[in-house]
Formats: structure tokens, C-alpha cells, sequence
């Protein structure tokens, strides 16, 4: 069965608002054309099997919690399910749509989009022909509108406009509430927001203006509408109107100055207040804002970097901190107004901020370009990035969430490994150093340097972790240090060209080095590192990988093809063809079509799966090919990401955007979407005007097997993408008959034959039958049954643990299990090492995580217990002091007595 889309790690805020979930212990973050989901209180990550054709602008959250609308760039939107995780609708809104909010009581919910708020029907509990039913079209605005909020109690929302109006509308038509605009700002509305169960608004501008807005009616003395007014309103409306391709269901315009007469008798609003955020004058630029109504707790972010915390109607400033030097682009706060999440697209950073201690719940950030490579340890539970930023950062699997960064290099990381016992990384870079980072103290502990200053493009550990290699790719050499003690052992020459790829050979002291001079050199380490074998290729060589048992080398050359030797004969022993698996998409600019560019392409990283029986490739593409080695056939194509905000995914380019000048993707405004720069007037310098909007060209630079074999990984331009194996909805029986049936099972464990009860489990191989027999053996009786099991179930019972491990709270049962397992059939199992390591890896994954997290809680419980006795013991010599100077003091008193 084919492995799944796992997680998106490396990019953990792209653009769009940030929401929180109904209980404000999680946080729902777009990232790029997918919704990552930040659990704060369990610290882990979880990417959304869904994506969106382009990347998403704005997310609107249901009441409840269950429901998300997702709405991408062009105005497409989905409807998901955050329960099960699935697309439930689709819907067109055939504009860019700026914001989205659902009704407090889940009922409606609104957009905006040009110049109108769209209010639909919310979808319900009950199944529907069309999930989006539009209810009333709202007219007002001249210009764009920008963002709603919505009365507690449902029956007013707000919109703001980049006319610099803001505008209530009612949900349902109310008698003395006539729509009309509040002005009193001279920039765009950014923000608007309700007073707790009021009418009273506050309104937000770009120049950071404050306007206080009070109402001379509460929510209470709204009056409804007599439906016969509504009904010649609704008419009225209709025959002015010509009808548009879509359905515009009620239309309501709203007018931007009543006279004296229509606004009698109405609800009123008059400004009592307003405020400026910027008295300095160091900052003008407002980008974002969040209200907490039951605090009354009012965030505000800049361009600038900085925000501001201000309790309204007052408006006195709590705090004014900095994030960074770039523009917060969202800003949300949870139910219970504790905690604040800050997002700026800029350097992809993601911050949740506890605003009473002043402390920091989650602080994460991908690398600022792209990444380049990566490496898993050799347990699976981390994995290392790097960047061409110049940082290595490392990734928790389980959690998704970096939890070290290093930033030594100068220049970008164009390398990274794990040396074999997992607690050291080495990265190479551009910058002409080779460094080693420590997992323990989280330091540079070793710095590699070459005699010239050479610049750095790939890297290669031995398996010992002792010898440490890199190529340049200016000098044509490949450096040569020790680990331990940190000097230059040996300088190898002989390749012609740059050296694009190294590997050592797993199992032997053999060095494979690739390079653009069409050669593959193998170099023995322990015969003075000499030319073993030089092996000769029709092109330039991109890469080189060993398989995992050492006896074969795969060779991807500039051609497009993928060649495997068998390097101790120096004979090949199969090819692949591998260009037209590639199947390049089309640039914008390109004068060529994909097929006619896609000769020149071919694969530039290459990775064995754990077993050896497959191969990863991938390249300048949108898909990774899987290859079965053995037959040299395509097993599987899997298509990256299906996000067409990035440049060449179409095979085929729009005729629409073709003109007798060139494509239309040559015109550039000052840049685009949020980030835009107006172009403005003559002598106006304001804003960036060297900003420019570009698409990143979708690429996957590399790919890496995880030794437990249960998943592999791919660096691409959207983040580091993990695939896995998802086994718990397959139902694969294994060696199956007509006897094994689930009452079978339970029958024999019932007669307390337990090994047969586990082999039958094995052949039906469903997990929860097979956790339900396993746990019914009795702990005395393991030993007696792991004695008996045949060699080929004794595998299949350790790979289970191994997954058991991962979810199970029988700690102690699983760990005898595995004990008497591998002692009873270690010399056995050694004998199938190859074959079986992904799995013992696996399990020690497992173990390792348990082991880590009961030290850390036995470590704070022998804390608390010295603690305690400390305390104790404080108190008891603070007692015996007491008791002393007590009887001190009845001995001085019986002296006197007797005196």
C-alpha cells in the first residue's frame, strides 16, 4: 500500500488569518494551499489531508467548532470537515474574497468581496443538495470592503471598506435601523469591532486612528420590520437590478447620507472619541487587530513589527513590544483572552504570546528561503533541515516542531547528516565550513575548514561517525577531516569538474564521489585513500546513493537517467529512463513548451528505500517517481503539491494570458495581494517600490528514506513534506483461510491457547484484535509463548510492538514482550539483520521516546521528593530548636524557684 501524506513541516504560517478553535487550546494557521493545526496544550502539529487550488487568504471557523470554510486567491472555497478531516463542499465565489466570519449563533455567515458583503446560509446539521444558500446581498461601499464583525447576538455585523466607511447592516431587516456610513477616518478600515452585547463599534484605519463609535439603542430595542414594508422593499429592489450570473438572493443598499427625514426616529451613532497610536510618529503603518469583547483587551499590529496591547473604551496601553522587523500580517486571540497569536508572512513566523507573565506558548519559524536538504537520525525521531538561509534547524517527528535552531553558516547549507549515533550534525555550506552541532548543549563544537577558501556542496559521514568528507565545487577537490580531532587528514584530486554528490558505503570503508566530469571515482579509505574504481557515464552526474546493505551504487546523470552498479565488479547492472517520469510543468515565461523542456531536465536527488528493494527520485518537478530496482519499472508517481501559486505546475498555459506582447505575467504592479505597493502620484515616496511579486518554482532539491521505514521525506519549495504508511484503515489479511474468524480468536484465547490465538490474530492482521490478544496473555506466561512463536510471526509481533509502543499505556507489558522476544530469538534475528533493521529501529524509536519522557517525570518526582524532605527536614531542627529553647527556659525557671 502506497504511504500517505503525513504532515508539512519547515512552513508553519504563509499568509491569511489565523484562528483559533472553539475551546483556545489550538490554533488553525494556513500554510501555503493547506491548514496546519497547532495543538498548544498537547505541543504538537497536525497538516490537514486537503488542499486548495491556490494558496488560502482567509479562514472563517462555525460556532462550534466542527465546520471551516476555506477561501483561496481567486475566490474558490471549500468547505471542511475539522472533525473528520475531509472536504465536504465546494464553492465559487468568482472574485477574490477578503474575509469571511460566521454568526455567533452558526446560523449565516458573510463575506466581502468588490465592493458588497454576501450573507449565506450556514450549512447545517442535516444533509444538503447545495451547502451555500446566498440569503442577502448587502450594497453600501464604494470601494473594496476589507472585514466584518458580528453582535453576540447576531443580528447586526459590521463591515469596513478601503473607502474609509464602515457600514451595519442587520441580518434580519430591522424598522428603526436604516444603513448608512460612518466616516471619521482618512485611511482604509483594517478592523471593526462590536462592544460586548452593544451596538457600540469600535473602528480601526491603516494611519493607526482609533474612532470610538457609540449607538443610542441597545441590541434589546432593535424593532422588527412588518413583512409588507419588507416584501415592496424587496420588489423595489428587484426591478432595478438586472440580474449577474449568480444569484444575488435579497438585495439591500444601504445609502452614504440620508437626509433628516429617513433618519428619524432610527438608530443613531455618533463618534465620542478619538485615538491615535502613534504620537511618536515612529511607525504609521496599521496591518492588523484583534478585540477581545469579555477583557475588553484590543491588539494591534504594524508594519513596523511592533504591537501594541490597549484596554478599551480608555484606551490605555498595557504593553508595546516587537516581534520582528516585518509586517504582522494576522493577529487572533483565544476564548479566554489569555493568549495572543501573531502571524507575519514575511519571515513565515508563527508566535502565540501568554500576555499576563509576558511568555511565549509557541514560537516557530521555517527557513526564510528555501530549503535545501535533510537527513533523519538514525532512530527516526528527528529530522535536520537546511536552509539556503544559512540555518540548520531540527524537527521533532512525533510533534512536528522544531526545537533547536543553529545559525553559525554565513552563507547557505547546501548538506546535512547525522552521524550514526544520532547526537551529532554536520552541515556543509557555501560559506567554506564544515560545521558539527551537538544535540546535547545545543552547540558548534567543531568547525571544518579547507587550506583555500572553497566553497562547499555536498557532505559525507562514515558509518563509524569518525571521517568526515565535503566536495567543492570551485577547487574540484574533496576535503577529508577526523572527527575527534578536528584536522584535515587528506585532500583527494582527480575529478575534472565540481563534485555534486558524495556517499560512503555503509557496510566498508569505500567513498563514492560524483561529479560534472561524467565520472563516479570510488576512493578506499584504508588503502590510503586511492582510486579504486573510476566509473564512466555518458553525462554529468548529479547524484550518487548506496543502497543500505552496501552492495549496489545508483548513478543519476544529467541525461535523465538512473544507472545501478555493481561497484565491486565495475559493472552496470541496470538503467532507468527516468526523464519522462519527470513530466515538467510550464513556467510562465517560457518561450518552450514543458515537453520540449523537459529533455533537458532530469533527476537531481536520489534516496534507497530502507529495505533497498526501492528507490526515490525526484527533481525541477511537481512529482517524485518510486522505482522498483529489481524490475526497474515505475511502481508509483506521487504529485507533491497541487498549488498553483507556485510557477511551473500547468503543463499547458492559459491562450487568455497571451498577448501580442508577451505573457501578462510580465507586467508588474509594485508587487501583489497584501504586500501590494499603490503605485502613487508623482513625488510621493511612500512604500517599498523595489517590492516585486514573483512565483516560486516548484521543486523538490531533496529526498530521504526514514530508517525505521515507515515513512520517507522530501524538501520541496512548499516545506519538508512527510509521507507514511497509514495502516490502520487497510484491511491486508496475511496467509488467510476459512477457519480465522474473529470468534475463532477469542474462542482459543478462551481455551488459553494463546500462541495460536496470536498466529490466527497475525493472519486476519487487524491491529485492535491483534493488541486485544497480545494483551490478554498473562505477563507469567510471555516467556512460554515467545518460545513458541514460528520465526516469521516473531517479526510480525515485533513490528506491532513497535507500532503499540507509540499509543498504548502498558509500558511495562509491551517492554517484557519485547525482552523475551529478542533475547529468545536474538541469533536468529541476526542472521536477517538487513532485512529486519527497519524494523528493531522502529522499535527502538519507541522505546527511546518512552525512556525519555518517564527520566524527565522521575527526575521532577526525586526533585519534589528532596524537596520535600528538605522541608521536612527544615522543620523538624526548626521544632527541636523550639523544644530546647522551651526547656531552657523551664530549667531557668525551676533554678529561680529553688533560689
Amino acid at each position: 500500500f502506497p504511504p500517505q501524506f503525513s504532515g508539512l513541516l519547515g512552513t508553519v504560517y504563509r499568509r491569511g488569518n489565523l484562528s483559533f478553535t472553539r475551546d483556545g487550546n489550538s490554533l488553525i494557521s494556513p500554510v501555503g494551499n493547506r491548514i496546519s493545526l497547532f495543538d498548544l496544550k498537547n505541543n504538537k502539529c497536525e497538516t490537514f489531508p486537503l488542499a486548495t487550488r491556490l494558496n488560502i487568504v482567509c479562514v472563517g471557523l462555525s460556532p462550534d467548532g466542527s465546520l471551516a470554510i476555506l477561501i483561496d486567491e481567486e475566490g474558490a472555497a471549500l468547505l471542511v470537515s475539522l472533525i473528520g478531516k475531509c472536504v465536504i463542499h465546494q464553492f465559487y465565489f468568482h472574485k477574490p474574497v477578503h474575509s469571511v466570519s460566521f454568526s455567533p449563533d452558526g446560523k449565516k455567515f458573510v463575506i466581502t468581496k468588490d465592493n458588497v458583503a454576501l450573507m449565506y446560509h450556514a450549512p447545517g446539521k442535516k444533509r444538503e443538495f447545495n451547502a451555500f444558500v446566498l440569503d442577502k446581498t448587502y450594497y453600501g461601499p464604494y470601494d473594496e470592503t476589507t472585514c466584518i464583525d458580528w453582535t453576540d447576538d447576531s443580528k447586526c455585523f459590521a463591515i469596513g471598506s478601503k473607502d474609509m466607511s464602515t457600514w451595519v447592516f442587520g441580518a434580519e431587516r430591522w424598522a428603526n435601523l436604516i444603513y448608512y456610513a460612518l466616516g471619521g477616518h482618512k485611511d482604509i478600515i483594517v478592523a471593526c469591532f462590536f462592544e460586548e452585547n452593544s451596538l457600540d463599534l469600535y473602528t480601526i484605519s491603516q494611519d493607526a486612528a482609533l474612532c470610538v463609535w457609540q449607538c443610542d439603542t441597545e441590541l434589546d430595542g432593535l424593532k422588527p420590520m412588518p413583512r409588507k414594508d419588507a416584501a415592496k422593499e424587496n420588489s423595489a429592489a428587484k426591478n432595478d437590478e438586472e440580474f449577474i450570473e449568480e444569484s444575488k438572493g435579497e438585495e439591500i443598499r444601504g445609502k452614504a447620507n440620508p437626509n433628516e427625514q429617513e433618519t428619524r426616529n432610527k438608530v443613531k451613532y455618533s463618534r465620542v472619541a478619538k485615538y491615535f497610536f502613534n504620537k511618536e510618529g515612529d511607525f504609521n503603518n496599521l496591518t492588523s487587530a484583534a478585540y477581545h469583547k469579555k477583557t475588553h483587551l484590543l491588539v494591534t499590529g504594524f508594519a513596523s513589527g511592533i504591537f501594541h496591547l490597549h484596554e478599551l473604551p480608555d484606551f490605555n496601553l498595557i504593553h508595546s513590544l516587537s516581534i520582528s522587523d516585518q509586517r504582522i500580517a494576522s493577529i487572533s486571540i483565544n476564548c479566554t483572552g489569555d493568549w495572543i497569536a501573531f502571524g507575519c508572512s514575511g519571515l513565515g513566523q508563527l508566535l502565540v504570546w501568554e500576555w499576563q507573565s509576558e511568555s511565549y506558548v509557541l514560537k516557530q519559524q521555517g527557513h526564510f528561503n528555501s530549503m535545501v536538504s535533510l537527513a533523519y537520525s538514525p532512530d527516526g525521531q528527528y529530522i535536520a533541515t537546511g536552509g539556503e538561509d544559512g540555518k540548520v534547524k531540527v524537527w521533532n517527528t512525533s510533534s512536528s516542531f522544531c526545537f533547536v535552531t543553529f545559525t553559525e553558516h554565513t552563507s547557505g547549507v547546501t548538506a546535512v547528516s547525522f552521524t550514526s549515533n544520532g547526537y551529532v550534525i554536520l552541515s556543509a555550506s557555501l560559506d567554506g565550513t564544515v560545521r558539527a552541532f551537538d544535540l546535547h548543549r545545543y552547540r558548534n563544537f567543531r568547525t571544518f575548514t579547507s587550506p583555500r577558501p572553497s566553497q562547499f556542496s555536498c557532505l559525507a559521514v562514515d558509518s563509524s561517525g569518525e571521517i568526515v568528507s565535503a566536495g567543492s565545487q570551485d577547487s574540484f577537490e574533496i576535503f577529508i577531516w577526523s572527527m575527534q580531532s578536528g584536522r584535515l587528514l587528506d585532500v583527494l584530486s582527480g575529478h575534472e569538474g565540481p563534485i555534486s554528490s558524495l556517499s560512503f558505503n555503509p557496510m566498508k570503508c569505500v567513498l563514492a564521489s560524483a561529479s560534472w566530469d561524467k565520472t563516479v571515482k570510488l576512493w578506499d579509505m584504508l588503502d590510503s585513500w586511492r582510486t579504486k574504481e573510476t566509473l564512466i557515464l555518458n553525462s554529468d552526474v548529479l547524484v550518487v546513493a548506496f543502497r543500505p546493505d552496501g552492495h549496489e551504487l545508483a548513478v543519476a546523470a544529467l541525461n535523465g537517467q538512473i544507472t545501478f552498479w555493481d561497484h565491486e565488479n565495475a559493472v552496470q547492472t541496470g538503467s532507468i529512463e527516468g526523464r519522462h517520469d519527470l513530466q515538467m510543468g510550464r513556467k510562465e515565461l517560457d518561450k518552450i513548451t514543458a515537453k520540449q523542456a523537459a529533455k533537458g531536465k532530469s533527476f537531481t536527488t536520489l534516496c534507497y528505500s530502507a529495505d533497498g528493494q526501492s528507490i526515490l527520485a525526484g527533481g525541477l518537478s511537481k512529482f517524485v517517481c518510486i522505482y522498483n530496482v529489481k524490475e526497474q519499472i515505475l511502481i508509483k508517481k506521487f504529485e507533491i503539491s497541487c498549488n498553483f501559486s507556485l510557477d511551473a505546475m500547468e503543463e499547458y498555459l492559459d491562450r487568455r494570458k497571451m498577448t501580442e506582447f508577451g505573457s501578462m505575467a510580465l507586467f508588474d504592479e509594485g508587487g501583489g495581494g497584501e504586500d501590494a505597493v499603490a503605485i502613487p502620484l508623482p513625488g510621493v515616496k511612500r512604500g517599498d517600490m523595489s517590492y516585486r511579486h514573483f512565483k516560486p518554482e516548484i521543486r523538490v532539491t531533496c529526498l530521504r528514506f526514514s530508517p525505521t521505514g515507515r515513512s520517507w521525506a522530501a524538501t520541496t519549495t512548499e516545506g519538508l513534506l512527510i509521507y507514511s504508511l497509514d495502516s490502520g484503515l487497510i484491511f491486508d489479511p496475511f496467509d488467510l483461510d476459512i477457519d480465522v474468524t474473529p470468534s475463532n480468536i477469542r474462542k482459543k484465547l478462551h481455551q488459553k491457547e494463546y500462541t495460536v490465538a496470536i498466529i490466527m490474530a497475525f493472519k486476519l492482521n487487524e491491529k485492535k484484535l491483534i493488541q486485544e490478544v497480545i494483551e490478554a496473555v498473562p505477563s507469567n506466561e510471555v516467556d512460554v509463548v515467545c518460545s513458541s512463536l514460528p520465526d516469521l510471526y516473531v517479526e510480525k509481533t515485533l513490528e506491532f510492538l513497535a507500532s503499540a509502543f507509540e499509543t498504548s499505556c502498558h509500558l511495562e507489558f509491551y517492554l517484557i514482550w519485547a525482552h523475551k522476544l529478542l533475547m529468545l530469538h536474538g541469533q536468529k534475528l541476526k542472521t536477517r539483520s538487513v532485512k529486519l533493521l527497519p524494523v528493531i529501529q522502529f522499535l527502538q524509536k519507541s522505546i527511546q521516546r518512552h525512556f525519555e519522557d518517564v527520566s524527565k517525570l522521575c527526575e521532577w518526582n526525586i526533585y519534589n521528593i528532596k524537596y520535600a524532605l528538605a522541608i521536612s527536614k527544615q522543620r523538624g531542627m526548626k521544632r527541636l530548636a523550639e523544644e530546647t529553647s522551651v526547656d531552657e527556659a523551664d530549667l531557668d525557671s525551676d533554678s529561680d524557684y529553688l533560689m
